[in-house]
């Protein structure tokens, strides 16, 4: 297992991953169907799209988390 100060990186890195193989799966299935290439095609869009989605979650995660802190913070 990891030391706990890596989790600032696994966890963008894991939520990028799971959403990244979901959406491109689900897109590429839709816009193409499931036939002889799909895996090809899905790994070619994963591929790209995923440092992307990770990068991304990086650099908001912090922003989106204070964000959602300030909306959950009201009682009602």
């Amino acid at each position: 297992m990891l030391s706990q100060r890596y989790q600032r990186l696994v966890q963008p890195l894991l939520m990028s991953l799971f959403m990244t193989v979901l959406m491109t799966f689900v897109i590429t299935w839709v816009n193409t169907g499931l036939d002889a290439g799909f895996a090809a095609r899905w790994w070619q869009a994963f591929l790209i799209a995923w440092p992307i989605a990770f990068v991304v979650i990086l650099l908001i995660m912090k922003p989106v988390m204070r964000l959602s802190a300030h909306i959950c913070s009201k009682e009602t």
